[in-house]
Formats: C-alpha cells, structure tokens, sequence
C-alpha cells in the first residue's frame, strides 16, 4: 500500500504532462490552421482586386473599340459623299465646259438624241436620282436610277447609274445584289470610266461575302488592266494588306 501511494504522484504528473503537451498541439494546430485561413483571405483580396482590374480594363478596351469602330464608320461615310460630290461635281464641269464652248459651224442636221443628251450634260433624270443617293435614301435612289435606265437604256450615263445602284444596295448592306450591279458594269460597260471603280467596289464586296479568293483575283485584275487608276492604288493596298 505505502509503494502505491508513492506511484501517484508520479501519476498525476505524467497526466498533467501529458494534457499540457496536448493542449499545445491544439494551440499549435489552431495556429497553423488560422494561418492557412488568412492566408486564404489574403488571396481571395488579391484575386478580387485583380478581377476588378481586369474588368477595368476590358471596359477600356471595349470603349476603344467601339470608338475606332464609329471613326471607320465615319471615314466610310465621309470617303462616300466625297466619291457622290466627286461624281457630281465632274458632270458639272463637263456640262459647263460643253456650254462654253462656241460653235464655228452652224450645224444644219439636228442630232440624234443620244448626241444632244452627251452635249447637254447629265440628264435631270439622272441627277434627281444621284440627288437622292446623296441625301442617303438609298431605296428611293434605287427606283429612280432603274427608272432613268428604263427610260434611257443607251444613254452615256447609263453604266454610271448601274454603277450608283450597286452602291445603294452595298449601303443597305444588299450584298448579293451589290455584287450583281458591280458585275453588270464590268460586262455591260467594259469600257466605261466607271468600270474600275466596280471592280474594286466588286472586289470588296466579294471580300465582305467571304469569297477571299474572288476578291483577291479581282484586286488583281485592276492591277494588270489599270494600273495608273486609283482604284489600282487601291487593290494594292488590299493586296499588301493580304
């Protein structure tokens, strides 16, 4: 009896040794386990505040796209009305410089009507039709273009006119039936002035459609058939671009 009660304290200490190196395992592994918690925390902020950038910055970037789209937007319409005043302003000076001109000899024979409407400048007919065109009712402009050629088939302006048809329905974003006025001009009218200018028109429309290698074919054709036009210098550049 006396030797058991010697054991006991021995008991009680190893007990609460015990219980003590328990306890600080606990604290050890709270500690550890709170660490890991705000290590987790901190990571989380991170994250958030990188999301955010990133959302800053698409946003930016979302708005610099939209703007460089309105400016390609504007270009466009801007480089269209410059081509209609172009145009305009062409036919103008062509009838002016007709009007100016004196006649040394009386002519007896009256001329054919295709002659007098070549002397006397666009017909009115027509330039209601480009007026309406450049007041960008291009479905009104439509009409009157296939009116006046309904009414004047042979008339020098006719190709023109086709021409402005295939531009109308290019703005109204008509594609398949841009691409058949443009390629009525190039076969109908193969040797009109305009006809550079539908190709290229052609070649873009064709590259609007997907048909990379038409256009591509086209472009190229305005480089070997008129290689001092400004559609030339155009093609170039969407040849260089390829």
């Amino acid at each position: 009896m006396p030797s058991q009660c010697r054991f006991i304290p021995y008991l009680f200490v190893s007990l609460l040794l015990s219980g003590c190196a328990a306890n600080d395992l606990m604290v050890k592994r709270q500690a550890e386990a709170d660490a890991k918690i705000e290590f987790l925390i901190q990571a989380s902020k991170k994250a958030d505040q990188r999301n955010n950038e990133l959302a800053a910055l698409l946003q930016a970037q979302d708005g610099h796209t939209q703007s460089i789209a309105g400016d390609i937007k504007l270009l466009k319409e801007e480089n269209r009305l410059l081509r209609a005043s172009s145009d305009e302003l062409s036919a103008k000076v062509a009838n002016l410089v007709r009007q100016s001109q004196t006649p040394k000899v009386e002519v007896v024979n009256q001329p054919s009507p295709s002659k007098a409407i070549r002397e006397s400048g666009p017909p009115a007919e027509y330039l209601k039709a480009f007026g309406l065109y450049s007041a960008n009712n291009f479905s009104s402009a439509i009409e009157a273009f296939e009116a006046f050629l309904k009414n004047s088939p042979e008339s020098e302006y006719a190709a023109n006119a086709v021409y402005w048809i295939g531009e109308c329905h290019y703005s109204l974003s008509d594609l398949p039936r841009a691409k058949d006025a443009f390629f009525k001009v190039t076969d109908s009218y193969p040797k009109s002035a305009k006809t550079p200018d539908a190709l290229l028109k052609l070649g873009y429309t064709l590259s609007a459609m997907k048909e990379k290698e038409k256009a591509t074919a086209i472009f190229e054709r305005i480089v070997t058939s008129y290689p001092s036009s400004l559609a030339a210098i155009k093609a170039r550049e969407r040849l260089n671009a390829h």
